[in-house]
């Protein structure tokens, strides 16, 4: 069995990277989408992707940003609480040469206190899977509407565990993908 910090690894699935299989710590809480989510996913984001401004909030591991930043998104900004899975991120960054401020940029801290001064410009695409049971969703969704950081046009990919409802979304948010498995639901939320 690992060690709390020992590495384990995701696999970039398509783009310029693909393949490529990066480190990343084997953190408590750390739950990595799997290639098969993701695959989905970016199919989902086919349309929206190239060119994108990307936000992964709880990063982790980083793997749906740097998806995203594979299949030629303009620029992700990722928010990741732990301080050595941000610098595990930054180091993945500097392996695929994508570390410099206009590809991308980590932020450490607590999520709902960045989202709130992060950007003035909105995200084309905002990746939110938070840590289970720690009812970060809907807190969540109100900072990117609160904090304009989506606007029309704007898709957010929402994924969280399987018992949990759903919480209301703005009148304007319309889920326009959306599947199940026994552990977690996700979904693809379009900004109108």
């Amino acid at each position: 069995m690992k060690g709390a910090n020992s590495p384990g690894q995701i696999r970039i699935i398509g783009g310029q990277w693909r393949g490529r299989k990066l480190p990343v710590l084997n953190a408590e809480g750390l739950r990595p989408t799997t290639d098969r989510n993701k695959e989905t996913l970016f199919n989902w984001l086919m349309p929206f992707i190239n060119d994108a401004r990307c936000l992964d909030v709880f990063a982790g591991s980083g793997g749906l940003g740097l998806e995203a930043l594979s299949r030629y998104a303009a620029h992700c900004d990722f928010i990741e609480l732990d301080k050595q899975a941000a610098s595990q991120l930054n180091s993945n960054l500097t392996l695929l040469k994508a570390n410099d401020q206009a590809s991308a940029a980590v932020h450490q801290g607590d999520a709902l206190g960045i989202l709130s001064g992060i950007s003035t410009t909105p995200y084309d695409i905002v990746f939110v899977d938070p840590p289970f049971a720690k009812s970060l969703v809907a807190p969540t969704l109100a900072a990117l509407e609160d904090n304009k950081l989506v606007q029309s046009g704007s898709v957010v990919y929402l994924e969280h565990e399987s018992a949990l409802t759903t919480p209301a979304l703005p009148a304007h948010w319309q889920i326009i993908k959306d599947k199940q498995t026994s552990a977690l639901r996700y979904m693809l939320i379009e900004v109108s």
